[in-house]
């Protein structure tokens, strides 16, 4: 069943997004990095990968790295990836997520003009709470962190699903909204690499307020931003482990 089901997947995904009216907006950031011969990072909400990954136009015609957990349902993900054209690396914040994030590293530095698109709070979540990774991520590869989310007039919700994901629904007005670049210092204390993740974080929320906004969409249950730092995240969790993981190959 699920060798089936990534099949059943991206045949709806296609037939849908013939139907689907799509708009861009906020492009400059990101036309601007990709003009400077770099692809950026893109962040997103794990919610909305679904969607977002085949959506976003002119994303071929250049190498984009993914992430997809181990699990069985990360087995289906990993196969519509690949099927959209990604080059998907297999790991998550609870297994393997530190390695499949120095994988990506070193696929970035071979290649200048690959990118990568992270959902902050994949795999398991919690919804829209920003992990580490894709900080030390773009720590380590110098690339421009550029958040990216989409919505539709008219959608269905996974209601049961950790991350509510949202497919449009057929004709729907889709609108993808891209935010403003981030540049990650190389170097970070432990509290300025929290701040880092929660503007992170709050980027995201705003920008899929923004987008819900444009398409109409009333999410009853919208991604929040905590309302302050936490300082227990000021250790860096996956980022310290892709640290340690890089001391040991190099990877500096």
């Amino acid at each position: 069943m699920r060798y089936v089901l990534p099949e059943v997947a991206l045949a709806t995904l296609s037939s849908l997004r013939l139907t689907w009216r799509i708009r861009e907006t906020g492009r400059k950031d990101y036309d601007s990095v990709i003009a400077s011969g770099q692809a950026p990072v893109i962040a997103y909400l794990h919610g909305r990968a679904f969607m977002l990954l085949d959506t976003i136009s002119d994303r071929r015609g250049r190498s984009w790295y993914s992430m997809c957990s181990t699990s069985l349902d990360g087995d289906a993900m990993a196969r519509v990836g690949k099927k959209l054209g990604f080059e998907v690396v297999r790991g998550s914040s609870g297994n393997g997520g530190a390695q499949a994030i120095v994988d990506i590293i070193y696929a970035l530095r071979d290649d200048p003009r690959a990118g990568a698109c992270i959902a902050i709070d994949g795999s398991r979540g919690p919804r829209g709470h920003a992990k580490g990774g894709i900080i030390a991520l773009a720590q380590r590869t110098g690339r421009t962190v550029i958040p990216v989310t989409i919505s539709a007039s008219s959608a269905w919700i996974c209601r049961k699903a950790w991350d509510r994901t949202l497919i449009a629904k057929p004709f729907a007005r889709v609108e993808v909204v891209f935010g403003e670049k981030l540049d990650v210092p190389k170097k970070l204390t432990a509290h300025e690499f929290e701040r880092l993740r929660a503007d992170i974080e709050g980027r995201l929320t705003a920008l899929q307020a923004r987008a819900d906004e444009l398409s109409g969409f009333a999410d009853t249950e919208p991604v929040r931003a905590p309302a302050t730092l936490n300082p227990l995240r000021a250790t860096p969790d996956l980022a310290q482990q892709v640290d340690s993981l890089g001391r040991k190959e190099s990877l500096v």
